[in-house]
């Protein structure tokens, strides 16, 4: 990898000389854990909960991700109704803090579910034919996957339309001329434009949601963070094992944005190409 391939993070052309710093202390503390007996146990114990944090990340961004397309086409859709149903839903839930929207989901919202399916399906409860649903039966891993799409869908709602918003006018009008679909509009003009400029935040929003799925260790779900907690509470090691929850945090975050970072790098070369071809 070339210095011209890394992100500098300042002006063109700038050695990334942070990234040199990172990469030397990740070193540092890789050769610690390897040596470190009592390192190398607390990475043992807080490493478990990688499958979990990967897991709950990848689905409720992509859940998010989903919602949050659907709610920016009807925030700019030609109902009323439905654009203010979308803005009522972007304002409502930015306006609440994602540890509440957890708590809320997770206490509130999933009993409230389960009596429904409780009432909905009572012919078939009362007849035998299946047994009531508890809410113990709805996993609090689940529940803090649905209070993340729903509070992360709301923002990237916003860089959806901003990004779909983007794109000329007179090219969707042209599109329409040409008789193309609102579908055939969209997948053809709009979205392959758009793309180029949603997925900067987009990725960015995906880094954060790493770091804030370590809130889900507020409901006992065993992630990196919960692992941590529960080994430190026990061996009354905070620092080392502390110390380890960064790490691993800061190995998966920062690699995230450095590979993400690559994909925008290549897409704006894509971009400049095909402009120079056009």
């Amino acid at each position: 990898m070339s210095f011209q391939t890394l992100p500098s993070g300042g002006n063109k052309g700038e050695r990334p000389w942070w990234l040199f710093a990172f990469l030397a202390l990740a070193a540092l503390a890789a050769i610690s854990i390897v040596l470190n007996g009592m390192y190398t146990q607390v990475f043992g114990v807080v490493a478990k909960g990688i499958w979990v944090t990967v897991f709950v990340t990848l689905v409720a961004f992509a859940l998010a991700t989903l919602l949050g397309l659907l709610i920016a086409v009807l925030g700019l859709s030609s109902h009323i109704a439905l654009r203010q149903t979308a803005r009522f839903y972007i304002e409502i839930v930015r306006g609440i803090p994602i540890l509440v929207l957890l708590f809320y989901v997770a206490f509130v919202g999933a009993p409230s579910l389960v009596a429904l399916a409780n009432y909905i399906l009572s012919p078939l409860i009362d007849a035998g034919a299946m047994s009531k649903i508890m809410v113990r039966d709805f996993s609090l891993m689940w529940r803090a996957i649905i209070a993340l799409t729903i509070g992360y869908a709301a923002f990237i709602a916003e860089i959806f339309r901003a990004g779909i918003q983007s794109v000329d006018e007179g090219q969707i009008e042209a599109a329409k001329a040409l008789g193309l679909g609102r579908f055939q509009r969209f997948r053809l003009i709009i979205f392959p434009q758009a793309i180029r400029t949603i997925f900067p935040p987009l990725s960015n929003d995906f880094v954060s949601m790493v770091k804030d799925s370590s809130l889900v260790s507020v409901l006992g779900v065993a992630d990196i963070t919960q692992m941590g907690k529960v080994y430190a509470a026990s061996s009354f090691r905070f620092f080392e094992t502390y110390s380890i929850v960064a790490y691993i945090y800061l190995l998966l975050t920062i690699g995230l944005s450095l590979m993400l970072r690559s994909v925008e790098r290549r897409m704006r070369r894509k971009n400049g190409y095909e402009r120079r071809s056009g």
